[in-house]
């Protein structure tokens, strides 16, 4: 099993439906305060079922909501079909736009199930989709060295006060047996040092830092939000880890 097809089934990451739908709310939240103008086309890549989109969309242009998983952006298309300013797509179509599609591109949560070369050919291929003085904004990235303890403490700590503690203790259970325990055991997640994802994102042509407040209820994992270098600016990835 790929990342991709357990995203594609019923997956135990959210404890109960209060979580997914607080996790969401809090996430578009997040976004919103990203967003510099109501004239951005913004682009969330790797966006889940996105329950709060529409709080986004509101905000905005255009959302163009990316998912790499078929029933994911089935189920997308369905919820968002009467919202004028939202577009479903694959990681596909997104390939095949024009450049300077979007203003801001938010990949939120992903990284970590993408590996160094896949992460570093996406932002080759979304480099070129940005406008000039677009952001790509990359958000809760694991770095080197976390504890899974620090997940457990954020999560406990978004059922206090989210009113899910209960559930939050269960779901641990239920994931600690799950088929994401045994995936990410195969499969493993990728994580980054700060300077390592700038000086990736310095070989796509980027420049980038790192900003605080994360996006979402972990604090623990890095946001780095990224624009356009000059040509003559750019980067090889090995010169620029060295």
């Amino acid at each position: 099993m790929s990342w991709t097809e357990f995203w594609n089934s019923d997956t135990p990451i959210y404890v109960n439906e209060r979580h997914k739908l607080l996790h969401y709310r809090l996430i578009a939240r997040d976004i919103i305060k990203l967003i510099p103008s109501p004239d951005m086309r913004v682009l969330d890549y790797g966006c889940g079922e996105a329950l709060s989109a529409g709080d986004i969309a509101a905000k905005c242009r255009s959302l163009t909501l990316v998912d790499a998983a078929p029933r994911v952006r089935e189920k997308l298309g369905e919820r968002f079909a009467p919202v004028a300013n939202i577009t479903v797509a694959s990681p596909e179509d997104i390939a095949a736009r024009p450049a300077g599609s979007f203003d801001l591109i938010i990949i939120n949560s992903v990284l970590q199930y993408l590996t160094k070369d896949e992460a570093a050919a996406l932002f080759a291929v979304l480099r070129e989709k940005l406008s000039p003085g677009g952001h790509l904004i990359l958000a809760d990235i694991l770095q080197p060295g976390m504890s899974p303890l620090a997940d457990v403490k954020a999560l406990l700590g978004f059922g206090w006060t989210g009113g899910f503690l209960g559930a939050a203790c269960l779901g641990l259970v239920r994931t600690a047996l799950s088929d994401y325990r045994k995936l990410r055991g195969q499969l493993g997640l990728t994580h980054y040092s700060e300077g390592e994802i700038v000086a990736t994102l310095a070989g796509a042509g980027f420049s980038a830092r790192r900003q605080r407040p994360n996006i979402g209820h972990n604090q623990d994992r890095m946001l780095i939000i990224a624009e356009p270098a000059p040509a003559q600016a750019r980067v090889e990835p090995a010169a620029a880890a060295v």
